[in-house]
């Protein structure tokens, strides 16, 4: 792919401003998390938006600066010089030295809030940049459940609903095999928590005689939000099984742990 080309072509901009069709959107998407430089782009044209609105926004008042410090301690441009009768007293001494306190104070709070500034500067910089992350990944998040569910619905996909077995009564899952595409969605969401170690492994049964293929692991199931796994199933499959092994897989399947079963229709 010519990243370069894609970036020119302005797709981008369209998918920020969310004009893009729902299959557009999931392209621009998938690209993202594959090419670096496309999610760099997006982020960067978001945040010239921001930018964007900022400079069209009232203007926010101008902050105190060392002019207000100058005001607070007396000094002002249109200062004029006025004669003093000499003073018999040592007065200027102290003049001095309570205008150079006054001074040392005015510089330290003029210190402080600079420092406060730029600290609320770092903080809202860091909001922002989390804000554009969370915007872009919710975007991509919502394109892949779309997508999901669109291959769901398919009119070429068979339900199969599979019930708890002996070690776990409760447990079910069922599986939405498209046969054209040699895929099967497993929606694991009526499954425990596996233990520590241990993994659910997915089967394509043949039942005369029974034969078990392994079709993959449900990896990562806690983390899953939605527990639904995408496994590739060529065979001629007549029922899916699903038990509890040792992480990694096991060979055959420990009939013992068999959470959940169930027949495919025949059609």
């Amino acid at each position: 792919m010519e990243v370069d080309k894609y970036i020119a072509s302005g797709i981008l901009e369209l998918y920020v401003a969310g004009t893009l069709t729902e299959e557009q959107n999931m392209e621009v998407f998938q690209y993202a998390r594959e090419y670096t430089e496309i999610r760099e782009e997006i982020l960067a044209i978001e945040a010239s938006i921001l930018e964007l609105t900022k400079s069209v926004a009232p203007s926010i008042a101008k902050r105190k600066g060392f002019d207000d410090v100058k005001v607070r301690i007396g000094e002002r441009k249109d200062t004029q010089v006025v004669q003093f009768p000499r003073e018999k007293s040592n007065w200027s001494t102290y003049t001095g030295w309570a205008a150079a306190i006054l001074l040392g104070v005015g510089l330290a709070w003029f210190y402080n809030e600079n420092t406060e500034l730029k600290s609320n500067i770092n903080v809202v910089e860091q909001e922002k940049q989390l804000l554009e992350q969370q915007i872009f990944e919710a975007r991509g998040s919502l394109a892949s459940t779309n997508e999901l569910l669109n291959n769901l619905r398919d009119k070429d996909v068979t339900l199969t609903p599979l019930g708890g077995q002996e070690v776990s009564p409760t447990s079910y899952a069922k599986a939405y095999w498209n046969k054209s595409e040699d895929k099967v969605y497993i929606d694991a969401q009526g499954l425990p928590e596996p233990p520590d170690g241990m993994v659910y492994q997915v089967w394509s049964l043949k039942l005369d005689p029974l034969t078990p293929t392994s079709m993959g692991l449900l990896e990562d199931f806690a983390q899953d939000e939605n527990k639904v796994f995408t496994l590739d199933n060529p065979n001629q499959t007549e029922a899916f099984g699903i038990t509890l092994e040792p992480a990694g897989g096991s060979e055959s399947p420990n009939l013992e742990q068999l959470y959940t079963l169930g027949a495919v229709a025949s059609s």
